[in-house]
């Protein structure tokens, strides 16, 4: 299955989510920058609060799509042995990288999060969202930096996954919903139609307009 584009990927997510519609314990996390139009219509959907986890790949130098690990916010940083190991990449690339991407990390904290904490999840039902996923690093960093705030449940939702990414993932969390699992995968983009990058402009209008919905249904409006 081919999708449109990141939005109607998102309508077509939301209905699988449909059990989660009007709970007041779901929050639905985008993952920046790709991840965030797909989590803004699943958000709307089911009538829960819009926020982000930003998390970024470690990509191997000079082949950037082949992760060897991931960093999200909280502090967090996995890495994939088996790729350093295969690639034998030294610890001192690791940390070049780590630096590289954490900087980044920060700049989109402040960006998206200007004047917001971070929310808490202790308790809640966490819906992970991203357009896609290939070897599944930035995904499995952005559970990690979740359970550590012990949220009652941690479900992943995307539209398409690479068959072993969504079967590994899933043995990690409560839920894992993978609208389709093409094989061959090969990439994420190659599943949609139209595949523009997410501008931060883009994130920000999202983020802001979901904040200015939430504040409307809170008031009756």
């Amino acid at each position: 299955m081919r999708f449109k584009d990141r939005r109607f990927a998102g309508q077509v997510l939301a209905e699988e989510l449909a059990a989660y519609t009007n709970r007041p314990d779901v929050v639905v996390l985008g993952l920046p920058r790709g991840g965030v139009p797909v989590a803004f219509e699943v958000a709307k959907a089911l009538n829960a609060p819009l926020d982000i986890l930003v998390v970024r790949k470690l990509g191997v130098p000079n082949q950037e799509e082949l992760a060897m690990g991931a960093i999200a916010s909280g502090g967090v940083r996995i890495l994939n042995e088996y790729i350093i190991s295969l690639v034998k990449i030294s610890d001192e690339v690791i940390a070049r990288v780590a630096v590289q991407e954490e900087r980044e990390l920060e700049r989109r904290e402040r960006l998206y999060r200007p004047n917001s904490a971070f929310p808490d999840l202790q308790g809640r039902t966490v819906i992970l969202v991203d357009d896609g996923l290939a070897t599944g690093a930035t995904m499995w960093a952005a559970v990690v930096a979740v359970r550590k705030q012990q949220p009652a449940q941690i479900v992943i939702a995307v539209p398409v996954a690479a068959p072993e990414t969504c079967h590994e993932l899933e043995a990690k969390v409560n839920k894992i919903v993978c609208i389709s699992t093409p094989s061959p995968f090969q990439s994420v983009g190659l599943w949609y139609e139209n595949f523009p990058q997410t501008t931060d402009e883009e994130v920000c209008h999202l983020l802001a307009k979901a904040a200015k919905n939430g504040e409307a249904i809170s008031l009756g409006m």
